[in-house]
């Protein structure tokens, strides 16, 4: 009986330290008083409005929808063909091209930006811009390769046989069979990838420059003049567009099942 009763209150305890900073956040966001601060003061919208009357948080928000669309699409277009190739085929040292793709996922975020922002932007004079979809594009690599290869394995590979013998080419086979039976996978990668991208700090905080910062960096900036809700409110607003992301890609694609 007694273990009956630790297990719910264990349970409680650990969705309270997940959860509560999020509802902290969302009740801050609408405090009444013209600073951050917990419990609210009173409730109000005007930091809610505000979020979008500032300037330097749409320009941020431009460039990290950017990054996110721009660095997911080409993961994908490089992730894709060679998931396909290591699935398909027997390649040597397959094993260890799939470890080296996975690197920039065990590698902390912070070496690969210090890294990249010592050896490419300073001596070669990459442009900040540049460097950072590059490195955006590498961190979301893994992610394309891992969901897409997860797709082909549960694809049977004699339907693509099939076609083959019936007169398509290889080619054709891959655009016609493999690509419509594998999309939910790649729509898949493509959300977790865009998610990941969007919400990524270490990295572009090296990578980040006049004129070319990324959401995340320019609200930790903001926070360092200003102490108002309005950062608040904007990590909730940001927070539910995470959340109805991944809720309707649940929905409609099962993104359990890739991840």
């Amino acid at each position: 009986m007694t273990q009956r009763l630790y297990a719910p209150i264990i349970l409680l305890l650990v969705m309270i330290f997940l959860i509560g900073p999020f509802f902290i956040i969302v009740a801050a966001s609408f405090s009444a008083g013209d600073t951050l601060a917990f419990p609210p003061q009173g409730f109000s919208l005007k930091w809610i409005a505000k979020v979008f009357t500032v300037e330097s948080f749409r320009q941020s928000f431009a460039v990290s929808m950017f990054l996110a669309i721009g660095g997911t699409l080409t993961a994908l277009l490089l992730g894709i063909p060679a998931s396909y190739a290591m699935s398909r085929y027997k390649l040597p040292l397959s094993e260890t091209v799939r470890f080296l793709v996975s690197t920039p996922i065990i590698v902390p975020g912070i070496i690969v930006g210090l890294a990249l922002l010592r050896y490419f932007v300073i001596p070669v004079g990459l442009s900040i811009t540049l460097a950072l979809f590059l490195a955006h594009t590498a961190l979301v690599l893994p992610y394309a390769v891992r969901v897409v290869s997860a797709s082909l394995a549960n694809l049977r590979s004699d339907m693509e046989e099939a076609a083959v013998l019936l007169g398509s080419s290889r080619l054709g086979a891959f655009f016609r069979v493999v690509l419509p039976n594998i999309r939910g996978g790649i729509l898949a990668a493509f959300i977790l990838g865009f998610v990941t991208s969007f919400n990524q700090v270490p990295v572009s905080l090296f990578l980040s420059g006049p004129g070319v910062r990324t959401l995340p960096i320019d609200m930790l900036g903001y926070m360092e003049i200003v102490f108002d809700p309005s950062v608040a409110a904007l990590s909730a607003l940001l927070a539910f567009l995470s959340i109805g992301i991944v809720f309707a890609a649940e929905r409609f694609l099962g993104f359990s099942r890739y991840v």
